[in-house]
């Protein structure tokens, strides 16, 4: 898949032509070089061109600003501070760390609008695909294969959108004129959720099981990344014997098996390996989208935010997404994975303390910086772009999933159980009793710092006695730049501004 990747911006760019057109009639004459649909979508060629660019907007963390999802997912939770230079260096991530979002928040704008150019990708290949003659290129399995693909992308895009912002607007068709999107307004989020299920379930259908993937397509969505993302929508929907029945069916069916080496999961060698269920691929780019933003490279921005702004360590970062006291104090005695998530660097190097400890934390997320066996961060081609993947889904989440369904469910719990401490048992841990404080701090010390957490806390309806009690723990310092925490609004972001006004939509409640 990594391969396939660079081939994705020339494709992206065409699908992004294709898609979108304006309503005035002077565009509507034929552009020199602009390739028309009817002739775009003609054979398996074009066909597996659209579905990689449909991939694309996954990768995409800059625009009007830096948007990886962990800003959200851990520096929004429990788990970590913003961090870099000071409190003012990224805005928009200082304000949603103390609760201070507004709807004009860049970080939340490109992030919305990221899903949906994914989204408007799939829906323009849906629709075309199923109309293209196989030929030498696709046969009929392999056509089959690539609209999995799409509904499985299109899936994930809303789920993204429906977790962070509720009842978001909705449309299985291509948009071709900017007028017509004032046509969609937002939808009921349990529609939303109908949807992604219905996507998913097509997707599992026709994807192919992880084993019969091609070396040089690994990477791809399969029919397991299609079983754990239904296992996982259950759980949001509250549904948890339907996410059992789903997780019973990958756990022994799927083929996965744990990295018997918890860190190997980070590292650039253990990529797509047998833990992996779904990763954002990236590779390693000398290329730059300074000013241009949204794909122009393939790398990942992860990589130097992450990493520490002291040359202690090598080529310095820009020192984000810090762990918490809060989060370093979860791990249990012994517990080899809080020194494989948290970096902790000492007195000697910490080069400019005004700016690396950041509101009383010291810690690094080690996860994403990747430290060679010199001790020092892997030297990049490009300073800002690296080559690590993003896990989204690993085989150790998809386990606690299962475990947390047979207990909501109150079937199969000792087979709950089991998965629960098949976990801890990788790591040398004790078993223990299922029950949902054991499964809360599973899920906390194992993903930590992959994005994770705030969305658990939000789905579990725990997100204010867990980030009030998080802030009682936490220095005067931080506590003085947290807002309060009020229940029943600030689950939710709200709809960025510029969407409300152009689209007249409504706003969540409270923004």
């Amino acid at each position: 898949m990594k391969r396939i990747m660079r081939k994705i911006g020339y494709f992206a760019m065409t699908l992004m032509a294709l898609s979108v057109s304006s309503c005035n009639d002077w565009l509507l004459e034929p552009s020199p070089g602009m390739t028309e649909l009817d002739d775009f979508f003609v054979g398996g060629a074009t066909c597996r061109q659209s579905v990689i660019a449909a991939y694309h907007p996954l990768m995409w963390e800059y625009g009007g600003t830096y948007f990886s999802e962990w800003f959200i997912g851990d520096i929004v939770s429990d788990d970590a501070l913003k961090g870099g230079e000071n409190t003012g260096d990224m805005a928009a991530a200082y304000d949603m760390e103390n609760f201070k979002t507004t709807a004009s928040n860049q970080l939340l704008l490109d992030y919305y609008r990221t899903q949906y150019q994914g989204i408007s990708r799939c829906n323009l290949a849906i629709e075309n695909i199923p109309h293209v003659p196989t030929d030498e290129v696709m046969n009929e399995s392999l056509k089959n294969r690539y609209l999995g693909e799409l509904h499985f992308l299109r899936a994930y895009y809303y789920f993204r959108l429906v977790r962070l912002f509720g009842d978001v607007p909705m449309t299985t068709e291509p948009i071709t004129n900017s007028e017509d999107w004032k046509k969609y307004p937002r939808v009921a989020k349990e529609r939303i959720y109908e949807l992604i299920i219905e996507d998913l379930k097509s997707a599992e259908a026709t994807l192919w099981p992880r084993a019969e993937v091609p070396a040089e397509e690994v990477g791809i969505a399969t029919k397991g990344a299609a079983q754990a993302m239904l296992m996982k929508v259950y759980l949001y929907m509250g549904e948890a014997d339907e996410a059992r029945k789903w997780g019973e069916t990958l756990v022994t069916t799927g083929g996965y098996t744990l990295c018997p080496n918890y860190a190997d999961n980070f590292t650039l060698e253990g990529e797509n390996g047998p833990e992996s269920i779904f990763e954002i691929q990236y590779m390693e780019d000398p290329k730059s989208d300074y000013g241009d933003g949204y794909g122009f490279t393939r790398g990942t921005f992860t990589m130097i935010l992450t990493r520490s702004r002291s040359s202690a360590f090598g080529d310095s970062g820009w020192g984000f997404n810090k762990p918490t006291q809060n989060l370093y104090d979860e791990y249990e005695e012994g517990d080899p994975r809080r020194d494989a998530t948290i970096h902790t660097p000492t007195d000697e190097e910490i080069q400019t303390p005004e700016q690396e400890i950041y509101l009383g934390s010291r810690y690094l997320n080690r996860k994403y910086a990747v430290i060679g066996a010199d001790g020092k961060y892997v030297k990049l081609s490009h300073h800002a772009r690296g080559p690590i993947n993003n896990k989204q889904i690993r085989y150790a989440d998809a386990l606690l999933m299962y475990a947390e369904a047979c207990l909501a469910s109150g079937v199969d719990v000792a087979k709950g159980e089991a998965a629960l401490n098949e976990v801890r048992s990788r790591v040398g841990l004790e078993p223990v009793t299922l029950n949902w404080e054991s499964l809360r701090h599973e899920r906390r010390v194992e993903l930590a710092m992959e994005g994770h957490r705030w969305f658990d806390l939000c789905r579990w309806g725990i997100a204010k006695e867990t980030m009030d009690a998080y802030k009682a723990t936490e220095t005067e310092a931080a506590r003085a730049e947290m807002a309060e925490f009020i229940k029943g609004k600030h689950e939710l972001m709200p709809i960025p501004a510029e969407e409300v006004r152009l689209g007249g939509l409504t706003q969540n409640n409270g923004y």
